[in-house]
């Protein structure tokens, strides 16, 4: 069984849907704390020809707390109307706004404020679009120490799934030891994105934005295919 594991990304490139489709199940972490600066609440779209931080707001709390402990901001109502408009008119005219469009305006008007649920589900209506039959098991519901760091987190949960294969993005090769994962008697394997690229109007290429942007300049042919553009290392 080929495993990987994730936290929740919001709209993520293309990469994390290539990874989760190159796996029999991709857990998705909750209890892990929530990171400033990262993609789980903001992601890069196409404005002008140029790449611009799409921000989702988050209520004030603790930095913390869990993912899973964390939610939208009070405001999230009159906010996720301004995100809408400044998705369609970043996109309007792009060959397939049609089609993306109505998906990504139902996953951001879905009524949950949770963080955690609410990622979760985009992941799962994105998943569907791109025909994906990946499991998601959630990690707190592994019975695993949940206790355990880093490497060894993801080997515990790798072994409670009978994993024989663990798949990480490329950018883990010097946080994971092959030999250690070879020792449980676990293949680690390093994904690698190859050449994605596609006309984005009439600019020059912008490439690593939000899946928004490969859905809104392909069909969903085009952009199921792009789920085969990587290496295994």
């Amino acid at each position: 069984m080929k495993l990987a594991i994730m936290q929740p990304y919001l709209f993520p490139y293309i990469g994390y849907f290539q990874l989760m489709n190159a796996v029999d199940e991709f857990v998705v972490y909750d209890n892990i704390q929530y990171t400033k600066k990262g993609w789980i609440n903001r992601n890069r779209i196409l404005v002008n020809g140029k790449d611009a931080y799409l921000t989702f707001p988050l209520k004030k709390d603790s930095d913390y707390l869990d993912i899973k402990d964390r939610y939208l901001a009070d405001d999230w109502v009159s906010e996720r109307k301004k995100i809408l408009n400044r998705i369609i008119e970043s996109y309007r005219k792009a060959p397939s706004f049609e089609i993306a469009y109505p998906v990504i305006e139902k996953i951001i008007l879905f009524e949950e404020t949770n963080l955690f649920k609410f990622i979760l589900n985009s992941l799962t209506v994105l998943k569907e679009y791109l025909a994906i039959k990946t499991l998601f098991p959630i990690s707190s519901q592994i019975p695993i120490n949940h206790e355990l760091k880093a490497e060894q987190k993801v080997i515990a949960i790798c072994k409670a799934k009978n994993a024989a294969i663990y798949i990480n993005p490329i950018g883990g090769v010097d946080m994971y030891s092959k030999d250690e994962f070879k020792k449980e008697g676990i293949d680690l394997r390093f994904l690698k994105t190859t050449e994605v690229t596609y006309k984005q109007f009439h600019n020059d290429f912008v490439p690593f934005l939000s899946i928004i942007d490969v859905m809104m300049f392909n069909t969903k042919e085009e952009t199921k295919n792009f789920l085969n553009h990587f290496t295994l290392q």
